[in-house]
């Protein structure tokens, strides 16, 4: 049997004992009105997102509130207690995070304060050339003076509901030299976002103005007189989802099979009050005993033995009650089912045969494994995949060359050498082999929600959101959203 190690946890915690926190409060009684300043509330739900190339495989953050202030110092509150969020895997999607009433007026300044913040860097070890190193920058706490939060306009709240996006900008939110981290390389973590109002359509038709996609998490409760249930992420929000006679199921024969301890994967509309509307809720895996989900993107698979390593940029589940990994453990998948995410409606329209298998799949390609044992163990025992399942992910690159086929539009991506997908291609002993590893042939049809501002040609760089195919050697991507790129 072969065998790859991966590096141990590198944590270097400065200690910084304080940080800024903003709290403020309103009052006073006044006669309703509907016009900013008056006394009157709005219900303002926050969503995150983030803008990303590919350069890191995982960004976390404890984001302890956030606040407003109007232009005489007002201050009030839209988060008050701390919440979790990562955000590699927001890069150019949105999720919910708190629904607040504050007074209507207009806000030229916000303040996010931020507890604990980590990011991660995955790459080949060049001292052996084929070693993952999975390489973790951390902070216990994030001073405030590193914290920056812009508004592109002033914020004016008004009306009965509004949206806000916190679009955490990753590039300068981290600093450091080599991707390999040890206690003599500096670096730093500068948390930088903007914030940004939205309102709710009636029926939303991106994740610019409240359409939330690939919201994944475990059911904790369930309310069959409302048809809506609770559900709990992996990386920290609590979300209210309600259903309606309109949604798909997939992998459930509908609403009276959902139950407490189901992980779901769902689409939906964001609604006034916070709660999401779902369009589709797909269950992958029905068995909730000692369930545990694993998602994030492939680092290895072996050629010799079912066996395959990942980096879990979510992870939720029984393994991962009271810890969660840098590393998880090795999975075997020998008798791990291999699905494919229902979120694209288009797969068998595309003009060639889409295939996920136990013989294709990929390093770099986003995965969900599934998992029921009761605890870790001892190597050289790995964990056993129930199942396998390929995710939509985003990657950022130069269009090549731009075609069509078969009714699609096609664009050759071209990968930056750091991207997971090339650089994790190199190494021996793999199941698969890349033609041309570096290069992603995309996909776009009538039904991508094009989000860029910029024109897709030659030389310019986006970022691509679908799922990732192996056809043959040829990765290509069945393309649901294009948004603009991030310099490389």
């Amino acid at each position: 049997m072969r065998f790859f190690c991966l590096s141990c946890l590198r944590c270097v915690l400065p200690i910084v004992m304080t940080a800024g926190f903003a709290v403020g409060c309103g009052g006073g009684s006044q006669p309703p009105s509907t016009g900013p300043g008056s006394g009157a509330t709005s219900s303002v739900t926050v969503t995150l997102s983030s803008t990303a190339n590919d350069q890191l495989s995982g960004f976390n953050l404890t984001l302890d509130s956030i606040t407003l202030s109007n232009q005489s110092g007002k201050i009030v509150t839209l988060l008050s207690k701390p919440v979790s969020a990562e955000f590699i895997h927001l890069n150019g999607t949105v999720e919910p995070l708190v629904t607040a009433s504050i007074p209507q007026d207009t806000y030229t300044s916000a303040t996010v304060t931020v507890g604990e913040s980590r990011f991660f860097c995955v790459t080949l070890d060049p001292a052996t050339g084929n070693g993952i190193d999975v390489s973790n920058f951390a902070y216990g706490q994030t001073p405030s003076s590193q914290v920056s939060t812009t508004l592109p306009a002033p914020i004016t709240v008004a009306g009965s509901a509004m949206g806000l996006m916190l679009n955490m900008q990753v590039s300068p939110s981290a600093t450091y030299n080599t991707c390999i981290q040890n206690s003599l390389e500096p670096y730093s973590i500068n948390p930088t976002f903007s914030l940004a109002s939205f309102d709710f359509p009636a029926q939303p038709t991106n994740s610019g103005n409240g359409e939330a996609i690939a919201l994944e998490g475990f059911i904790s409760s369930v309310d069959t007189a409302s048809n809506a249930i609770t559900v709990t992420a992996a990386d920290g929000p609590t979300w209210t989802v309600k259903t309606s006679a309109t949604t798909l199921f997939q992998g459930v024969a509908g609403f009276h099979a959902l139950a407490a301890g189901v992980p779901i994967d769902m689409d939906g509309a964001i609604q006034t009050d916070g709660s999401v509307l779902a369009s589709r809720i797909a269950v992958y895996d029905t068995n909730t005993t000692a369930l545990s989900i694993v998602t994030g993107p492939l680092l290895f698979v072996d050629t010799l033995v079912p066996d395959l390593l990942t980096f879990g940029r979510e992870q939720q589940g029984a393994l991962f009650a009271t810890d969660k990994f840098v590393s998880p453990p090795p999975y075997n998948f020998g008798n791990a089912t291999f699905q494919t995410s229902g979120q694209l409606a288009n797969l068998q329209r595309l003009p060639f045969a889409p295939s996920f298998t136990a013989a294709n799949m990929v390093a770099g390609q986003n995965v969900s494994i599934t998992s029921h044992a009761a605890a870790l163990l001892n190597s050289p025992n790995r964990i056993a995949a129930a199942t396998v399942t390929l995710m939509p992910q985003t990657i950022n690159g130069t269009i090549a060359a731009v075609s069509t086929s078969g009714g699609f539009d096609t664009y050759t991506v071209v990968l930056a050498p750091y991207d997971l997908i090339p650089a994790l291609a190199v190494q021996p002993g793999q199941t698969t082999l890349l033609a041309n590893p570096d290069t992603v042939v995309v996909y776009v049809d009538s039904n991508t929600q094009m989000l860029n501002s910029t024109v897709l040609q030659p030389g310019t760089v986006m970022r691509l959101y679908g799922l990732l195919l192996n056809d043959q050697g040829t990765l290509r991507m069945d393309c649901t959203q294009v948004n603009d790129g991030v310099a490389e």
